[in-house]
């Protein structure tokens, strides 16, 4: 069974607080099922995203536990503004969590995508 998006968002932000970083809810969605959103600045004014992973990114034996995919990687805060305004006219109801932080690791799981981008395919994001 997976957490209510409000109990994870919530969470995930005390952790980055308990490491020393800075962290702040900056959209609240749904409170229990709202796409949350990950907007993770850096020192140097560039931004990555990082959003729910699509359902190929998962086991058949899903725990419930939540995965993120890198949708954006180090770009400039417009551009991340940009595509965030855009998923909010698909889904009025996810949530933004904005981390001032370097590192993400041990707070939420990154998922990888084994495809490789041939050019082909106008979803593929890296």
């Amino acid at each position: 069974m997976r957490l209510k998006t409000e109990i994870f968002a919530a969470a995930l932000v005390r952790n980055v607080f308990a490491r020393g970083d800075f962290a702040a809810i900056e959209r609240k969605g749904a409170a229990e099922g709202g796409a949350l959103f990950i907007r993770q600045s850096y020192r140097d004014g560039t931004e990555t995203l990082y959003a729910p992973a699509p359902q190929s990114f998962f086991d058949e034996d899903d725990s419930g536990s939540r995965l993120f995919e890198r949708r954006l990687d180090r770009q400039p805060r417009e551009t991340v503004a940009d595509a965030l305004a855009r998923e909010i006219r698909f889904d009025p109801d996810l949530w933004i969590v904005a981390l001032e932080t370097e590192d993400l690791g041990g707070l939420v799981e990154i998922g990888t995508d084994d495809r490789k981008d041939d050019g082909s395919d106008p979803l593929f994001r890296r």
